[in-house]
């Protein structure tokens, strides 16, 4: 906790760490300033004055919270230029860890971006992780009253959102196969009866990687992009792929033939495909090659 830090401050840390995570994901949608955030949170943790750290979570939830919020005010300038669309980092979810305990989905991140840091941070913390107002005020230096309002504002934003229909994960991962089969053989037929009429699809190259530059809305649009790339490159699966779970969807992950790590996620609805994010920006999939190796 201080110079000399004692190996129970270690392990407190370690036991509170997957929920930092957790947070710090939500609050930024990405994986690695969410490791940066908690790397600062630990320094942090340790230089504190033992008086300081009367209950060591509530602490580093407190740390955590506020250094998110610092990072978010720069992070919403860089987006404002962000090259075409911006998706969240893909994390796996296949483990069972605390990120799986509540919604993590691409359509819940995107959700919180159109959120004020300081919505998305009293919503996370009330209504995510079940913290006290008077806990929440503390991390966020405002009144019970104020984050109470803040919390609400959030809420009202978010439960725009279609309900998540439960699903089984290996039905979703039939569909994943066959959208996969589908999109690399142009099978027009097949796609025809996995979309939505009002599908969209949403990529991410981040100036860095060929992506549409804004979304693509509609079955006939979508189907016209998929069978374009199917034309321009050959019909065989790539070498190295794996189907997975991504922020609790059913996906693909693999190399493209540009050789850039690709994620592809679904979000279904009715048994039919209504979202299709593809995150091709090659800092946001680094930290996937180990999963596809």
């Amino acid at each position: 906790m201080i110079a000399n830090p004692r190996s129970d401050d270690a392990d407190a840390f370690l036991k509170a760490r997957p929920r930092l995570f957790a947070a710090a994901y939500r609050m930024l949608g990405s994986v690695s300033d969410a490791e940066d955030i908690l790397q600062d949170a630990y320094l942090r943790w340790q230089a504190a004055p033992p008086a300081q750290v009367q209950d060591p979570t509530g602490y580093l939830i407190r740390v955590t919270t506020r250094l998110c919020l610092d990072q978010l005010k720069s992070a919403r300038a860089r987006r404002e230029t962000y090259p075409g669309e911006w998706l969240p980092e893909p994390v796996l979810t296949e483990d069972a860890t605390e990120l799986l305990d509540h919604d993590v989905t691409v359509a819940l991140l995107l959700a919180l971006e159109r959120l004020s840091p300081l919505e998305r941070a009293a919503f996370l913390l009330h209504d995510i992780f079940e913290g006290a107002y008077e806990d929440i005020a503390a991390a966020l230096n405002r009144s019970p009253e104020a984050c109470r309002q803040l919390a609400a504002r959030a809420r009202r934003k978010v439960q725009q959102l279609p309900p998540k229909e439960p699903e089984r994960p290996e039905q979703g991962q039939e569909m994943a196969k066959a959208f996969f089969r589908a999109s690399r053989t142009g099978d027009m037929a097949s796609l025809t009866r996995m979309l939505t009429q009002d599908v969209r699809l949403i990529s991410d190259g981040g100036g860095k990687a060929m992506a549409a530059l804004n979304p693509i809305y509609g079955r006939e649009k979508v189907q016209r992009l998929i069978e374009g790339i199917a034309r321009k490159f050959d019909q065989a699966a790539p070498d190295r792929w794996r189907f997975c779970q991504l922020n609790g969807l059913p996906a693909i992950l693999h190399r493209a033939k540009d050789g850039i790590l690709q994620a592809t996620s679904l979000e279904i609805q009715a048994g039919r495909i209504a979202r299709i994010y593809v995150t091709r920006n090659p800092d946001k999939t680094r930290h996937l090659a180990g999963a596809l190796d």
